[in-house]
């Protein structure tokens, strides 16, 4: 077994086609959940979702969100009387009072559903409002999660990183916005001067999480600080990790980010925007995996390769250069 982390596309991509190296009964994937909304009254879980769709064979490749050629019936209503009513479109946050009221899994990111500021598909909308029913009805986000895969017929363990909230907050110098409104609504134009993750010292991984992290972990090439830094707020899930074999797949080449803000973010949080910097973030990893092209030299076993994941090929590429580092350290 071997367990990934997930966040963002960077480990969507890389397991999109490596399972002949890493068959996906044997690969869980803990998801980060501090991207998460209650958006429209229904718990959106955009990095769950991603991996989910991907195993599912539904997901929008081209985009690497939502579902492919889903219909937007109900979010082009929600748009339209919107205007009809003269209401703003942009983020609308629920009152201070109501983000610690309601479903506990969604404090401090609830969003009312006027002229959503997100696109939600209407296959989507239905599996988020079935993961928000099954959490009324009293299950964990743990066991929405695996119903959810077991409806797709999906052999991997998708696990959210804890059953507890933990809301990405980015500090910006408009004031502090949920990632999600940071990225999708202001497409990270806002200069960054921290990132919070709201809940973190109150939040635990669940024991299927801490189960999955004693076997070797790799990390894909997500973004250190939004994608993977919500876990390892954690401390029993950043102890977890001191404790196991860790691979870690660089986002950057040298100090070039691959893709999103991952720089801007390692900067406003105090480290170099750099394969360097990501050694840094992962200070448990046991071994890398960079880029033909990055030239960093690491105080830990590097393994090269061409680490863009384009296609399908490339995953299976990148997974088995993979495979060849985790045999260094385990």
């Amino acid at each position: 077994m071997v367990t990934f982390l997930a966040g963002g596309t960077g480990t969507p991509k890389l397991l999109h086609g490596a399972a002949e190296v890493f068959p996906p009964a044997d690969s869980p994937v803990v998801g980060n959940t501090g991207d998460d909304v209650e958006l429209s009254g229904h718990l959106v879980c955009p990095d769950l979702d991603t991996q989910l769709f991907a195993d599912a064979g539904i997901l929008d490749t081209g985009t690497w969100w939502g579902i492919d050629a889903d219909g937007g019936t109900t979010n082009d209503q929600l748009h339209a009387l919107a205007e009809r009513a003269g209401l703003d479109s942009g983020p609308r946050y629920l009152s201070e009072e109501a983000q610690t009221s309601g479903r506990t899994i969604a404090r401090w990111r609830r969003f009312s559903g006027v002229a959503e500021f997100m696109f939600i598909g209407d296959v989507d909308r239905a599996i988020h409002l079935t993961r928000t029913g099954l959490i009324d009805e009293g299950y964990t986000l743990t066991e929405a999660t695996r119903v959810l895969c077991e409806a797709y017929d999906i052999d991997r363990p998708l696990l959210p990183m804890s059953d507890d909230p933990v809301a990405t907050i980015v500090h910006t110098e408009e004031g502090p916005m949920h990632f999600q409104e940071f990225w999708v609504h202001r497409r990270a134009e806002p200069a960054i001067e921290d990132v919070e993750f709201r809940g973190a010292e109150n939040a635990e991984p669940t024991p299927e999480v801490l189960d999955a992290l004693a076997d070797p972990v790799v990390i894909g090439p997500s973004n250190p600080v939004t994608s993977i830094g919500p876990m390892l707020a954690m401390d029993a899930f950043r102890e977890a990790l001191h404790e196991t074999p860790v691979v870690a797949v660089s986002p950057f080449v040298e100090d070039t980010v691959f893709s999103g803000p991952a720089a801007e973010l390692m900067a406003a949080t105090g480290y170099e925007p750099s394969t360097s910097g990501v050694a840094e973030v992962y200070e448990f990893a046991d071994a890398f995996v960079l880029d033909s092209e990055d030239g960093t030299d690491l105080d830990r076993p590097v393994v090269r390769t061409d680490t863009k994941l384009d296609t399908p090929e490339d995953s299976d590429r990148v997974a088995r250069t993979v495979d060849e580092a985790l045999a260094e350290v385990t």
